[in-house]
């Protein structure tokens, strides 16, 4: 079975954005227990920059080790390739984290992961003017109001009943989501002429290495490596590196909307694992009604997709 079939199948297009929606919610509490670890504050954004840093560093170097052993062709890109690569990087990692981090410490953790669910709004609308067979309809505006009904439902409290808007909290974080789902569709564009695996291991490497330069030119080091830091760090670069370069070759292979609204998930993923691992109370009748309403919209939107390689991947972009 060639790549293109078999990243267009339905059932393992549901199961690899359902696996990698997963890794990037278990980021939550393996994050929070990262800090612990490392006894980096709250609010210390400089540290928290360097951490993801090094965190994107190894998943960009497990990426791009994974390609050699593939024996796919790391070096020999043109100008053209690199300055795309470097965009991305920059766009997809760095200005992303660099926002959600300064967003967050100016914001409450609530109201962060509601504005990050944005996210999948983003990938839709912008899918709308950039690609001809990836429009908006009613099934689609109902599927993303339905999942992000399902992560105002997760995050429910008192605390979203305050409607406080900071240009620098809240703000920046939905400008760190639509970092994201910009640079998901260009990097969408980047691997029509390079390979997907190539493309996500330099991004996350070139990304990372900017986060750790902003983090260590604000003096945020990252001290008190141990071996169970040491294995947590390993994981946050691992899930990232099997979600990145999954999600990559799921957008590559189909229309961003349908493989996008699966986003709903990370929240309320995030939610029921921090409960998990952290202690918190899993059993909540938010929690599964917020997974039902995420699924449903999910349906709703995929309930009429159909892969992108019945138009043409290439024919279908206006840029």
């Amino acid at each position: 079975m060639d790549g293109e079939k078999f990243f267009t199948n339905k059932k393992v297009v549901i199961v690899l954005a359902v696996f990698c929606c997963i890794l990037w919610g278990s980021a939550y509490p393996g994050v929070k227990i990262g800090y612990s670890l490392f006894q980096i504050s709250t609010g210390n954004v400089f540290a928290e920059l360097s951490f993801a840093g090094y965190r994107f560093i190894i998943a960009g170097l497990m990426v791009l080790i994974l390609a050699l052993m593939m024996s796919k062709k790391l070096f020999t890109l043109t100008w053209k390739n690199i300055e795309s690569l470097i965009l991305l990087g920059l766009t997809q990692t760095t200005l992303q984290y660099v926002f959600f981090y300064i967003g967050l410490a100016h914001t409450t953790g609530l109201k962060a992961s509601i504005m990050n669910g944005t996210s999948a709004f983003f990938s839709v609308i912008l899918a709308h003017f950039l690609y001809r067979d990836d429009r908006i309809n009613f099934s689609k505006a109902v599927g993303c109001i339905l999942g992000f009904l399902g992560v105002l439902l997760v995050n429910f409290s008192s605390d979203l009943l305050s409607f406080n808007f900071k240009i620098i909290g809240e703000g920046f974080v939905a400008v760190a989501a639509f970092a994201f789902s910009a640079s998901a569709i260009y990097g969408k564009r980047i691997c029509q002429r390079m390979d997907s695996v190539i493309v996500t291991g330099y991004q996350l490497l070139i990304g990372g290495v900017v986060l750790l330069l902003m983090g260590i030119s604000g003096k945020g080091y990252v001290a008190h490596f141990t071996f169970g830091s040491t294995l947590v760090l390993l994981y946050l670069g691992l899930l990232s590196a099997l979600a990145f370069t999954l999600w990559t070759i799921l957008l590559n292979y189909n229309k961003v909307g349908p493989i996008s609204v699966y986003n709903f998930l990370i929240p309320v993923s995030g939610a029921i694992l921090s409960a998990i691992f952290l202690g918190e109370n899993i059993y909540k009748w938010e929690n599964a009604v917020a997974l039902v309403l995420v699924c449903t919209g999910i349906y709703a939107v995929n309930r009429q997709g159909h892969p992108l390689k019945k138009h043409g991947r290439a024919s279908s972009v206006y840029l």
